[in-house]
C-alpha cells in the first residue's frame, strides 16, 4: 500500500493553526461575499485549507501564499455557484451576525448584491488592503481592468444605497 507523502511543513498541528488563524477571516468575508450564507461558506473554508495544507506549491513569500489561497478561495466560490443546485439566492437575514450596525448592514447588502467581478475587486480592494496592481495579479486581469471595475462597482454602489 502507497501512503501519500504530505508536504512535511504541514506535519505540525500548530502551523496548520498559525495559518488558519491568518486566514479564516478573510477568506470567510470573500466566501460570504460570493455565497451570502454561513454553511456554505464554511464548507468552502474547509476545502481552501484542504488545499494549502495538502496541494499548495512551495511559496516565494507569505504574500505569494495569501495571494494563492484568496485565488483559490475565489475559484471554489464559483465552483460552488455554478453547480446545477445551487439557487441563487441570498440570505440576507444572516448578515446580522457579521455586520452591527444598520448602516454597515446595508453597505455589505448592497456589496453581496453586486455581481462577482465587481463585489470581488471592491472586498479585496477596500476589506482585504490589497492593490489595484496585486488584485489584478490575484485575478489575472489587467490593471485597468481592475480599474475599470472598482470604478462601476463604486458607482452601482452609491446608486443602490441612494436608493435605500
Amino acid at each position: 500500500m502507497d501512503y501519500v507523502q504530505y508536504p512535511e511543513q504541514w506535519i505540525s498541528e500548530e502551523l496548520f493553526l498559525i495559518k488558519y488563524s491568518i486566514y479564516k477571516t478573510m477568506l470567510f468575508r470573500i466566501a460570504f461575499s460570493y455565497l451570502g450564507n454561513k454553511h456554505d461558506c464554511e464548507d468552502i473554508l474547509q476545502e481552501a485549507f484542504i488545499k494549502l495544507c495538502y496541494h499548495s506549491p512551495d511559496f516565494q513569500s507569505d504574500e505569494d501564499e495569501k495571494r494563492w489561497v484568496v485565488r483559490i478561495t475565489i475559484n471554489l466560490c464559483k465552483n460552488h455557484l455554478k453547480s446545477f443546485w445551487r439557487k441563487k439566492r441570498i440570505d440576507t437575514e444572516e448578515l446580522e451576525a457579521y455586520a452591527y450596525e444598520s448602516e454597515d448592514r446595508d453597505v455589505l447588502i448592497s456589496i453581496i448584491q453586486l455581481s462577482p467581478k465587481y463585489k470581488t475587486v471592491i472586498l479585496l480592494f477596500y476589506f482585504e488592503g490589497y492593490k489595484i496592481s496585486e488584485i489584478a495579479d490575484i485575478m489575472k486581469l489587467s490593471e485597468s481592468a481592475v480599474k475599470m471595475r472598482l470604478k462601476r462597482g463604486r458607482e452601482l454602489l452609491k446608486i443602490e444605497l441612494e436608493e435605500s
